[in-house]
């Protein structure tokens, strides 16, 4: 089973108990009254690459060298604060800043002897965020004690694991930019407890930037060919998220 597949059933399943309540006294019933309010978060997900191939993927000199390429997801998990603003009964805007630590690879089916031989090059990307989400959210009606939303924004990172200093022994290994942009969309239902509100949330993400550093020392010529296979190398990612409110 994939991660992706985990997190969709695990956001289904918890926790099902509440789904099946009766009509009953409600947990905090003047929360949603708030103007404002806070919390933390914790998140886990699946980390990975959109690619698109460049022009030039084709060219002799780039085929003798590389002759596929090929992005696989692995998991990421972060923490982040929550600040809420309510703008009407039914949508709120959410600022909820964060640190994520994550790793993505890249599969290389690389060719010598002028494509007479091949063999495969895993290229470990690691990656340490700090995100800045700023996220409308669209409320249903509370039913009982529980409410689902639907959630729409944009989201600011820093990945300080791009001033990592590559080792010799690592290279070639490809760099990436430091900043990016995300537009990010889910769902979640808000569970009303007696003394918090507890969430989940499932929230895909898709990078609107590409993360590929071009520059390259000029003796370091090997790397820069990893990198000039790429015509655009975005970011995808899948999370779940629990927050406490």
């Amino acid at each position: 089973m994939t991660i992706k597949k985990a997190l969709i059933l695990v956001l289904l399943f918890i926790p099902t108990a509440i789904f099946a309540q009766k009509a009953k006294v409600w947990n905090k019933p003047l929360y949603d009254s708030y103007q404002y309010h806070f919390g933390f978060a914790f998140s886990l997900g699946s980390l990975d690459f959109a690619v698109d191939h460049s022009d030039d993927f084709n060219n002799l000199d780039i085929m003798d060298t590389v002759y596929a390429v090929t992005g696989y997801s692995k998991p990421i998990f972060g923490a982040s604060i929550v600040g809420n603003l309510k703008l009407n009964n039914n949508f709120d805007l959410r600022f909820i800043p964060g640190l994520a630590f994550g790793q993505r690879d890249l599969k290389y089916l690389v060719t010598k002897d002028e494509g007479e031989t091949f063999s495969y090059r895993n290229m470990k990307i690691e990656s340490t965020f700090l995100q800045f989400p700023l996220l409308i959210k669209y409320r249903a009606v509370r039913e009982n004690n529980y409410r689902p939303y639907l959630i729409l924004g944009v989201n600011y990172t820093i990945d300080f694991a791009t001033r990592k200093k590559v080792k010799e022994e690592e290279k070639p290994k490809i760099n990436l930019n430091k900043h990016d942009l995300l537009i990010e969309a889910g769902f979640g239902i808000d569970y009303y407890l007696p003394f918090f509100k507890f969430t989940t949330e499932l929230k895909f993400s898709y990078g609107l930037m590409n993360v590929v550093n071009y520059s390259y020392d000029a003796e370091d010529r090997e790397s820069q060919i990893y990198a000039d296979v790429f015509d655009r190398l975005g970011t995808k990612m899948v999370t779940l998220t629990i927050f406490f409110e």
